[in-house]
């Protein structure tokens, strides 16, 4: 990931300079204390005293200038990288086939793009700041101590390899977990995101006491796994002390003794190594903690690294082939199995739409009608057989020329937290207002949209929860119809719409936008049945290919819908 930081290059560079001098200035401190305690206090020189400590508090200016230049540069970088990470895994995500998103779960791909990130990106701002700290301070620290004494940095050495030793243990123990810990996050943010999105079946069915429960059982295994690696880090921090304490000890020791049989050593380089020591081992502690947090970042950005990795299953053809017509969808032989499963839900689909002609798609409910249509716009690869638009397969165009021939409208109708006028003008960014009052109008949302007190510029909740579902799905066309396309596809789009509302919307559709091919998924006959042909599907196969009339007499399977819709009140 080090070619998100290239951008931010100078600031990378900058920062450790700053941090350099910073260390220096922390380094020097000890000296000119001991210059204080040696050549001002023990022989009563003052105006060395007052000397001395404004070079000391001029050190400590000059320091804390330089730290915070450095963490102004670090954070720019470390910042800047995780924007730039962030939105290119988002980008990379968009790209996914449903097949691959689906993998992944929505929870596992939100905790990547938000926690994993922000670990790596702490890890970033950590290590620009705290590895060049800690390797100045260390050697730094080292030269300081041996000049106050080599027996002092002998000291230091047998230390060493125990805090080394201590760190390599611990975080070789930890590391596996961390993986686990954000696994577990992603357990979490899947049963929240879909509770929070599922709120109102959650309450229509009471379940509140069940989700909690589920939400709990989530919550407690990520706390588990929390406090696995923090006991186990628990011991690190204890087990650093002690044997920094020790190292102290022994320096107190030795210079004691050194002291004492007039070995050349004064009280005030007794503290300044002491200081020294301090610094040293301290730096050691907080490498530790660098490592600690490295070890939870790589485990994160190999999370990321996962999705980065996944290369989209669906890519854009060459375009070599010329369009031969415009509008006209052709699928020739094909069947489509859902990836990870060998069971056809689509068998050999020979199937021609014209340009402005009017298709229906009607079946019982798992005969494949939805797989159809997602095959058109390459929502799914078909497995065999060929799926053309305009005479050319769906493989060989640009993803974004294939779909911007396309306007779809889902079985769900998807909202987003703005005004109605943004949702409508979604697949239309540049149309003007009379534009999408047109749309409003041909999807018979005009008039209950400038019944509410701020007419098209009303807001939409999260979701279109303040939106009924006949008010959603209109809306839903309204932005369908505006975005241009050749082919208009609704997938039970106007299922939530009372039978004399969608005719007018079809009668409307039809007479201010003939020359569209549209193509119809719809349970009721009644919806259809002024259809220019309508396709009956049964068990992904098509049974019946004709007019309302001629279905009638010619398929049993639609004739049986018709009768058992119309002794329900479906088909007038």
């Amino acid at each position: 990931m080090l070619k998100y930081l290239k951008k931010y290059w100078v600031f990378c560079i900058l920062a450790p300079l700053f941090m350099v001098g910073e260390v220096s200035m922390d380094l020097w401190q000890p000296d000119l204390m001991a210059k204080i305690v040696d050549q001002g206090v023990l022989q009563s020189d003052f105006s060395l005293i007052v000397r001395v400590g404004v070079q000391m508090i001029l050190c400590v200016l000059a320091g804390g200038t330089f730290g915070v230049v450095c963490g102004v540069f670090a954070n720019i970088a470390a910042q800047g990288f995780g924007n730039d990470l962030r939105k290119d895994l988002f980008g990379h995500i968009m790209s996914l086939s449903f097949e691959q998103t689906d993998r992944f779960s929505t929870g596992s791909l939100i905790t990547r793009l938000s926690n994993d990130v922000t670990q790596v990106q702490n890890m970033v701002g950590l290590a620009i700041r705290g590895l060049v700290r800690n390797g100045v301070m260390f050697f730094g620290g080292v030269f300081m101590l041996w000049r106050q004494s080599p027996r002092f940095s002998l000291v230091a050495a047998c230390g060493m390899p125990f805090l080394i030793l201590l760190i390599v243990f611990f975080l070789r123990k930890a590391s596996p977990l961390f993986r686990t810990v954000q696994e577990k996050l992603d357990g979490v943010n899947h049963v929240m995101q879909e509770d929070v999105a599922g709120a109102r079946v959650v309450k229509a069915y009471v379940k509140e006491d069940y989700e909690l429960d589920r939400f709990d059982r989530a919550n407690d295994a990520l706390c588990r796994q929390n406090l696995r690696v923090m006991t186990l880090l628990a011991f690190l921090g204890p087990g650093m002390n002690i044997i920094m304490n020790l190292c102290v000890v022994g320096v107190i020791v030795v210079g004691g003794i050194t002291v004492k049989n007039n070995g050349g050593l004064t009280p005030g380089s007794i503290m300044a190594a002491i200081t020294y020591l301090t610094q040293i081992l301290g730096g050691f502690g907080f490498m530790a903690m660098i490592f600690q947090s490295f070890t939870r970042a790589k485990a994160s950005a190999d999370r990321i690294n996962e999705v980065l990795a996944s290369q989209p299953s669906l890519t854009d053809g060459a375009d070599t082939q010329p369009e031969t017509a415009r509008g006209t969808v052709e699928f020739r032989d094909v069947s489509f199995a859902y990836p990870g499963t060998t069971q056809n839900v689509l068998e050999h689909i020979d199937l021609t739409v014209r340009q402005g002609e009017t298709l229906a798609i009607i079946g019982a409910t798992g005969s494949g009608k939805s797989t159809l249509i997602d095959l058109i716009p390459r929502f799914y690869e078909a497995t065999s057989g060929e799926v053309l638009v305009d005479g050319k397969n769906v493989r060989d165009y640009p993803l974004k020329a294939l779909r911007n021939k396309i306007s779809v409208v889902m079985q769900r109708a998807e909202l987003y937290s703005r005004s109605l006028e943004e949702n409508i003008r979604w697949g239309a960014p540049d149309a003007a207002p009379e534009q999408i009052k047109a749309a409003a109008q041909t999807a018979q949302a005009d008039d209950y949209i400038c019944e509410k007190e701020y007419g098209y510029y009303t807001p939409v909740s999260e979701g279109g929860h303040s939106l009924s579902g006949g008010q959603k799905q209109r809306v839903s066309v309204a932005r369908a119809i505006l975005k241009p396309h050749e082919i208009l596809i609704f997938d039970d789009a106007t299922s939530a719409l009372d039978l004399r509302t969608e005719a007018a919307l079809y009668k409307a559709l039809d007479e201010q936008d003939p020359s569209s091919t549209k193509i119809i998924i719809a349970q009721r006959i009644a919806s259809i049945r002024k259809a220019d042909r309508i396709i009956v599907l049964d068990n992904g196969r098509i049974a019946a290919d004709g007019t309302h009339e001629s279905l009638l007499e010619s398929s049993e399977i639609y004739r049986d819908i018709y009768l058992s819709q119309q002794k329900e009140g479906g088909a007038a």
